[in-house]
Order: structure tokens, then C-alpha cells, then sequence
């Protein structure tokens, strides 16, 4: 009686052990701010057991520093192509064990073979969005300060500094992000806008420079409620967040129309992709996050929330009428055919670029 009544407990005790390591276990991810519906990491924790701590940034400058720097603790995350290009040739990330990834099956070979212009052979990472950087605007204010034929669908109307001091007043933000703002500057000057070239990128931070008293603001994050709000009528933004900025104002109903335009000289068409640092104390955890994430309801769900296009091709059927069908998420392949895309800048490139950028924020 006695050894069955120990026996007993000594399996109870296993039970609950067990019960506390699946508790314990845990996956750190990094991922942008805005950028999830937060019901799939308390969903991915229901169906794992796996404790997702959840962290976000607003710049892949910011990302970079923390990766270069190492010993960051996350498990998972999430730069844009051209900065996972020479992250990866820095050794900062682990290899993915595709054995461990069966859902890979269901992502997008077209946006796969993009992709592998950053990550030759996807060896590194995975695609949670992409999308493309334009040009969100308040209706009603640019007409009032435009007009009936502001050039909304060009370049013209932020790069024209008669047209975006019409704009001051109510308000002009653009995102902090020089690998996006100097490319869109050298499309805009006929240059070409993966140029590393330091005299092009001074001639497009001069571009950019002759506008800087009309902008109000410079972040990359901020721009979405101020839109939504009525707070400014117009800002380079990702595609997405204007589309989510949509969206609040409606559910709002405070009188603001918001809008998403690719201007008709070409923008940038980027990718955000899943991967693990090689240093990521939770690597199985890590890749048990990926292969949820890329499940195709999961995928859709997320899609569904922040209005942005994903590269799994499994969870289009899935997808609200209002994703799927909006050019503004997926554009058509004449639109696609105009986009471009960039590649990262080697070390002195950087540094003329982060100089760049930094006297035209200053206004030096």
C-alpha cells in the first residue's frame, strides 16, 4: 500500500513537472510595431504551451543595431529583405531546419523567388508580409489645399515643394526610414533607385532637403492614428498602415476619408521576413512559431488584421473580400511591373546614406 501510494505520487509529480516545463517554455519575438492580431500569439500559446513574450520596433535601423550587437534574447524576428541581406552575410542568423517546417509547403513560390534576391535558396527566413511604400492622404483636406487635380497619384505631390507647402498647415509626415525616402527620391529624379552611388544619393538627400520645411514630422509609426485622426492629411507611408489608418477612421465615423496611392513614377516594393538569430536561446520554440505562423488560416488571420499581403499563397481563399480584392494589398501585375526594389547598402554606402539622412532630417 504504502510503495503504490509512493508510486503514485512520484508519477503525479512527473505529471505536474511536465506540466511546468511545457509552461516554461517560451519564444521571444521581435516584430514591428502595429503588425499582428494579437489573438494568434494567445492562440499559438493555447494550442503549444509555449509562452510567447512579445516586443516591438519601429525602424530597421533600430533591429540591425540590436542583432550586430548580439546576445539580443529573441528567438524570432523580422527585418525587411535589403537589411536581412547583409545580416545574413554578418552571420547574424541561424539556418533554418526545413525538417521542422512542414508548412512551408503552403507559401508563395512567386514571392519566394523575390525573396531570393536578400535569401538565396529562403535558407534564412520566411515571408510574414510585404506590401509597398506610397502615399496615404486625407480626401478632403488635399482637395482643399490641392484642389480637384492634386497629384495624388504622382510623386509630384511631395516632391513638388509648391505643392507640399500648400500642405503645411495641415500637416505632413513622412516615415524616418532612409533606405525607403532616398530610393523614392532617386525613382523621382530618373536615377536608379537601388543606386549606391554617393553622388546620386547627395542628389536625392539635396531632393529631399529642399521639402524639409513643409514636413511636419519624420517616424515610422506615428503617421497611422495621425491619419486616422484627421490630425495631418498626408504621409509616405507602407501600404498597410494607411490601409489600417482606413479602416480606424471609419470604425471612427469622425468625418475623415484616408487613401492609399502608388504613385504612377514606381515605389518600392518591399518584404518582411520571419528569422531566427543565431544566437536564440529557444530555437525549437522558434521554429514551432514559424510553422504556426505559417499555417494558412493563421496567415489569413493576420492579413486580415493589419492589410497587408502575405507570401503564403495556401491562405488566399481565406482572405476577406476587402484584402484579396483591394489593388491596394495585392496590385495587379501591370502595377507590380512598375514597383522596384532595393538591395542593401555596402558599409560606405551606409554611412554617406545615414549622413544623408541625418542632415536632411536636421536641416543642414
Amino acid at each position: 500500500m504504502k510503495l503504490k501510494t509512493m508510486l503514485l505520487a512520484v508519477t503525479s509529480l512527473s505529471v505536474l513537472g511536465g506540466a511546468a516545463l511545457a509552461q516554461d517554455r517560451t519564444v521571444n519575438v521581435y516584430n514591428w510595431s502595429d503588425y499582428i492580431d494579437e489573438s494568434i500569439l494567445e492562440d499559438f500559446t493555447k494550442e503549444t504551451g509555449i509562452k510567447v513574450v512579445y516586443d516591438v520596433f519601429d525602424s530597421n535601423e533600430i533591429l540591425e543595431t540590436k542583432l550586430l550587437a548580439g546576445g539580443t534574447g529573441y528567438d524570432v524576428v523580422v527585418p525587411t529583405g535589403s537589411f536581412l541581406s547583409r545580416q545574413i552575410q554578418a552571420g547574424v542568423f541561424s539556418e533554418l531546419d526545413k525538417s521542422k517546417l512542414p508548412n512551408l509547403s503552403n507559401m508563395w513560390k512567386d514571392i519566394e523567388q523575390r525573396v531570393e534576391k536578400y535569401d538565396p535558396g529562403n535558407a534564412y527566413s520566411i515571408n510574414y508580409m510585404w506590401g509597398t511604400t506610397g502615399i496615404g492622404y486625407n480626401v478632403e483636406k488635399v482637395k482643399a489645399a490641392l484642389g480637384d487635380d492634386a497629384p495624388i497619384d504622382s510623386w509630384d505631390i511631395l516632391f513638388k515643394p509648391e505643392n507640399l507647402e500648400k500642405l503645411k498647415e495641415c500637416g505632413v509626415y513622412m516615415l524616418d526610414a532612409p533606405a525607403e525616402m532616398i530610393p523614392a527620391a532617386l525613382q523621382y529624379l530618373g536615377l536608379d533607385p537601388d543606386s549606391k552611388d554617393p553622388g546620386d544619393i547627395k542628389k536625392a538627400g539635396e531632393l529631399q532637403a529642399s521639402i524639409r520645411p513643409y514636413v511636419q514630422k519624420y517616424h515610422s509609426s506615428e503617421y497611422i492614428n495621425a491619419l486616422a485622426n484627421g490630425d495631418i492629411c498626408l504621409a509616405v507611408g507602407w501600404s498597410g498602415d494607411v490601409l489600417q489608418a482606413r479602416d480606424r477612421a471609419a470604425e471612427a465615423d469622425n468625418g475623415v476619408t484616408v487613401e492609399y496611392s502608388i504613385p504612377k513614377e514606381g515605389a518600392q516594393m518591399w518584404f518582411d521576413q520571419m528569422a531566427i538569430p543565431a544566437d536564440a536561446p529557444n530555437m525549437e520554440e522558434a521554429h514551432e512559431f514559424l510553422n504556426y505562423i505559417m499555417r494558412p488560416d493563421v496567415m489569413a488571420k493576420a492579413s486580415n488584421y493589419v492589410y497587408y499581403a502575405n507570401g503564403n499563397k495556401a491562405s488566399q481563399e481565406l482572405l476577406n473580400d476587402d484584402v484579396i480584392g483591394d489593388p491596394a494589398i495585392y496590385p495587379s501585375e501591370e502595377a507590380v511591373a512598375n514597383l522596384y526594389t532595393v538591395t542593401a547598402y555596402p558599409p560606405k554606402a551606409q554611412r554617406v546614406l545615414t549622413r544623408t539622412w541625418t542632415a536632411v532630417k536636421s536641416g543642414q
